[in-house]
């Protein structure tokens, strides 16, 4: 927030007492972040921010007795989009979990309705009682390796920087085009820099020589660490390391054991991508402190991890420090060790008390996403599923339960009349992406291990990054009747069994978000898990969200795309057949 010379008056008026502090929080144990002490003292707040601490008197007192209280928490990196709701309903539960800030990429979105997209988010960010802020996306298209809805090039995103709420530019993920030094890309970067924004990275399976390039390039995080040796390396090469815990990709218990004392100021915790499920029942970043904890951490280095780091590290000045002179974020908790939240509150005002949301905190109406694009695909028919062969051994995508990469595998399938047959015994099923931006007659197909699926199908429009519709099944009828239930509900979530739909969840807001409340769309993804379960697929990983992710190329190390089977090792299509040596 901007503060006027009237407001920076008053607020040294109440840090001098020479007047009482609107409101004063007495008698709890406050967390100092930046000597890492607890320290039982008053917190003096007028005009939503911190005036002082000490001892105080104000207009209302808040007695604190036998509580701790922490800087609100701040998730680095998120996608809204992810948990298929809107940002009104978004900030909801955040908040119920003690996080005040949010930095998101809506590269979803941006890939789907491009411009349109990115209006719709910053819009339906604003007026919020919590921050959401935003980096523009780098990656519009993701790669050249498949079909989205739309091109934002560097022109288009730098009129964004203007914008109070826009930090800078999201996660870098298209590395060959930096490595290339590709005038497009270094268009981007160049343009955040100059306009004084971070510059996100994703160093997905990158080398610690190709580090160098990412920092050369003003690339300074990186969200994508999946072990220790890797997180090392990006600590050595200067990056922040963004230490995620989502709902497919938990990397948090591989990358702990190297945080200590000497580092710890320079790493974050993120949450990337969580389905509503997780993130009602267990939480957001709430959550990873907890587990943090209980694997050993340091609680003060937790909260730092989440506060001032991330503060820190995004140039946000004025929030991660329960402290004078900083925005009155903060939660009253009544065990800091459990994350056991009392209260929550945003700008000095108190936001949620004992789980239950101030409500008049948001306005009743909601941003207008008539604007956005709708899907369009061809008219399909169940051959269009079908994987013609002449070869019994295939390049197979085998799912890594609980992680977004995927292991590369060939394996011998069964073939009939030149067509490759699903098998439950072998756990080799069809997968199918659909382009659906722009009616093309792009579909990629592939086989997939790991699912456990013993019949019907799931499908999805929740796709990253270009958000095609995308399937698995049994049969390839089951596929059908999935992705055309999918294209009725104008993007969603579907299980089918027996060719019947058993479960679906409407995302009419660019295929990616729902338009009711959040408990709502809770109990319809209940709905999903409990079909999912069904037929078959395991309750110990989430089958959406990894489906959703076989679709991304930037991620090692087989995916598959509208336009094919696609080798991140290569960093090429390739056939489904393995050439005969």
């Amino acid at each position: 927030m901007k503060s006027t010379i009237e407001q920076l008056k008053n607020r040294i008026a109440v840090a001098s007492k020479r007047k009482p502090a609107e409101l004063v929080i007495k008698n709890a144990e406050v967390l100092n972040v930046f000597t890492g002490d607890w320290k039982k003292t008053d917190i003096a707040i007028t005009e939503g921010y911190i005036a002082g601490i000490g001892e105080y008197e104000g207009e209302q007192i808040v007695d604190a007795t036998g509580k701790k209280i922490v800087p609100g928490l701040i998730n680095g990196h998120v996608h809204i989009e992810s948990t298929m709701l809107t940002p009104r309903e978004f900030s909801k539960v955040m908040l119920k979990h003690g996080i005040t800030t949010a930095i998101t990429d809506p590269h979803e979105i941006a890939n789907v309705a491009g411009k349109a997209g990115l209006e719709y988010m910053l819009n339906a960010s604003d007026a919020l009682p919590m921050n959401i802020f935003v980096n523009m996306p780098s990656s519009v298209p993701a790669t050249q390796f498949e079909h989205n809805g739309a091109q934002l090039d560097a022109k288009d995103i730098t009129p964004y920087f203007q914008n109070s709420n826009v930090l800078g530019l999201a996660e870098v993920m298209d590395f060959p085009s930096v490595a290339n030094a590709e005038e497009k890309m270094l268009e981007k970067i160049a343009s955040t820099i100059q306009q004084g924004g971070i510059v996100d990275g994703h160093a997905a399976g990158l080398s610690k020589e190709d580090l160098n390039i990412y920092m050369a390039a003003g690339i300074r995080n990186d969200h994508e660490s999946v072990s220790a040796q890797e997180g090392k390396d990006r600590l050595e090469a200067g990056m922040y390391l963004m230490i995620r815990e989502g709902t497919v990709a938990k990397d948090l218990e591989s990358l702990l054991p190297i945080i200590n004392e000497k580092n710890a100021r320079r790493c974050v915790f993120v949450t990337d991508d969580m389905l509503l499920d997780d993130l009602v029942e267990n939480g957001d970043i709430d959550h990873i402190i907890r587990k943090a904890i209980q694997f050993g951490l340091d609680p003060v280095m937790a909260y730092q991890m989440t506060t001032l780091n991330t503060s820190e590290c995004f140039g946000l000045r004025e929030l991660g420090a329960v402290a004078p002179g900083y925005i009155a974020d903060f939660l009253i908790l009544n065990d800091e060790n459990q994350v056991d939240i009392h209260q929550v509150y945003k700008n000095g005002k108190c936001v949620v008390d004992e789980g239950e949301i101030n409500q008049s905190y948001f306005s009743a109406s909601l941003t207008d996403a008539n604007t956005l694009p709708k899907p369009c695909i061809q008219q399909l028919k169940t051959s269009d599923f079908s994987i013609q062969i002449t070869q019994d051994y295939c390049n197979t995508i085998e799912i890594v339960p609980n992680k977004i990469i995927t292991n590369h595998i060939c394996e011998k399938v069964d073939i009939k009349e030149g067509k490759f047959v699903p098998s439950i015994d072998k756990d080799q099923l069809l997968i199918a992406v659909v382009e659906r931006h722009k009616g093309l007659s792009y579909i990629g197909k592939g086989i997939v291990k790991g699912f456990q699926m013993k019949e019907g199908s799931i499908a999805t429009s929740v796709a990253h990054d270009s958000h095609n519709f995308v399937v698995v099944g049994t049969s390839e009828d089951e596929m059908l009747t999935a992705i055309k239930k999918v294209e009725q509900l104008d993007g969603g979530l579907v299980v089918t069994k027996q060719n019947q739909v058993k479960a679906h969840l409407a995302l009419p807001i660019g295929g990616l978000m729902s338009d009711k409340g959040y408990l709502d769309v809770y109990e319809d993804v209940l709905k999903l898990n409990h079909a999912a379960e069904d037929i078959g697929i395991p309750a110990t990983f989430n089958p959406f969200l990894t489906l959703s992710f076989l679709t991304l190329p930037v991620i090692p190390a087989l995916k598959v795309t509208d336009q094919g089977l696609f080798d991140f090792k290569t960093f090429s299509h390739i056939d489904i057949e393995v050439e005969k040596k």
